[in-house]
């Protein structure tokens, strides 16, 4: 590690990563569903079915609770950072297991406990789910928070 001063902090760096994999992660959804009504989607894990009537209330509600779990994660990554060499060693590396550690909580622990409708199982749209995390959350979390650490 390096021995410069942090000229940011813990607090301001993650809300930083937060933004930007959120930002990167809402924007692939939409891209690869074609349409803002994921985001009623994700309000429906709260709200069940009544989020899913494309309204723009609960689409709202669903991209704070986008960002809130984009947050969370990027938190956990933050924690995570100091005591699992993997993450020290390979931003790259980290990136995509923690992509993937993401998918398969998000996908078979929380949505099936969620008030969402089921989403049946294909192979196509795992691979590309896992990918898009790798990418808009993994990437952009693992390279800030090794900045961050290295006090650079």
């Amino acid at each position: 590690m390096n021995n410069k001063p942090r000229t940011s902090s813990l607090a301001g760096t993650i809300l930083l990563a937060g933004l930007i994999a959120g930002t990167l992660d809402g924007t692939a959804a939409v891209i690869t569903s074609g349409k803002m009504s994921v985001f009623n989607f994700v309000a429906s894990g709260v709200f069940g079915k009544e989020a899913l009537d494309g309204s723009t209330n609960m689409m709202i509600y669903g991209i704070l609770f986008h960002y809130l779990i984009a947050f969370v994660w990027t938190i956990i990554y933050f924690l995570l950072y100091p005591r699992i060499a993997i993450f020290r060693y390979n931003p790259i590396v980290s990136a995509i297991l923690y992509g993937l550690i993401i998918w398969i909580v998000m996908n078979r622990v929380v949505l099936p406990l969620a008030n969402t409708p089921p989403i049946p199982f294909r192979w196509i749209s795992a691979v590309r789910g896992a990918a898009i995390l790798m990418v808009a959350i993994g990437l952009p979390v693992a390279f800030i928070a090794r900045r961050y650490y290295s006090g650079k």
